[in-house]
């Protein structure tokens, strides 16, 4: 049943997360999709006591290896960070990337974008030189294996 969890729903709910900009509420939303669906798939759990309860999310991430739907999505990000910024610079999604609008923000829209988001999370990796290491494909993908695992993200 997790098979199922991790080839088709997840790849549902995160279709085209590569381009969100990752704000507390869906944060928030998200994880809580993710501990729902985990809780029917595992089921509930018996205590000592005979009492059956819900899983704890510290019982869930351990049963996922840690390896939640943020991290999944922060890590997509940095992959296509990474693909993008290979990219010649004729490309009109580096042209689209690199284009800085004449005008401000209106009011209201979101205070962080999409590459301070990413940024954030280099700088949570301690990536400083992160400019010469995105041209090496390989040495990336290292990068993004390497932000797969809970303490970088």
């Amino acid at each position: 049943m997790l098979s199922l969890y991790w080839s088709v729903i997840r790849p549902i709910v995160v279709y085209g997360c590569e381009t969100w900009v990752l704000t507390e509420s869906i944060i928030q939303r998200l994880s809580v999709f993710e501990w729902k669906i985990l809780r029917k798939i595992f089921g509930p759990t018996i205590e000592d006591n005979g009492i059956w309860g819900i899983k704890t999310i510290k019982e869930l991430d351990e049963l996922i290896n840690l390896w939640n739907i943020i991290n999944y999505v922060k890590t997509r990000r940095l992959s296509w960070f990474g693909h993008m910024n290979r990219m010649p610079v004729t490309s009109i999604v580096r042209k689209m990337y690199k284009c800085k609008p004449f005008t401000n923000r209106p009011v209201g829209w979101p205070k962080s974008r999409w590459e301070d988001d990413v940024r954030n999370d280099l700088k949570k990796m301690k990536l400083i030189k992160w400019a010469e290491q995105v041209q090496d494909r390989l040495k990336w993908n290292d990068i993004v294996e390497k932000a797969k695992t809970p303490p970088e993200l």
